[in-house]
């Protein structure tokens, strides 16, 4: 196991912030009217799920931590939430939204590990 001296050392880390980077870049392809709706939102849940990993391991406490995980994990449905409406609006072509959902899941699958690893319950 690699030894952690950053927050940017965290698996989940790593996988969310692919993510976010990718899903980011994925709503500048919905249709400009969605700006301040969907776009808005994709955008906001895009970084918000690294940030809050990093916020977490900032901390210093694990119960803070632990919180801040949770909350990422929170922003992981509520992004698959929004690409789904994308989807079923027509916004998103079928190919692109697999693509990001396959991300989306591996990120909560690692975050949902490093939660439990840590001491956090009802992962």
């Amino acid at each position: 196991m690699a030894e952690i001296n950053s927050y940017r050392d965290l698996i989940a880390w790593q996988k969310a912030y692919a993510l976010g980077k990718h899903v980011y870049a994925l709503a500048s392809t919905l249709p400009d009217a969605e700006r301040f709706g969907l776009v808005a939102s994709i955008r906001r849940l895009s970084y918000s799920i690294s940030s809050h990993i990093a916020q977490g391991y900032g901390r210093g406490n694990t119960q803070d931590y632990i919180w801040f995980l949770k909350q990422a994990r929170g922003d992981i449905y509520v992004l698959d939430t929004q690409l789904m409406f994308a989807l079923d609006f027509r916004y998103l072509e079928e190919q692109a939204y697999r693509k990001a959902k396959s991300e989306l899941d591996e990120a909560e699958r690692v975050l949902a590990g490093l939660i439990r690893s840590i001491g956090g319950k009802g992962t």
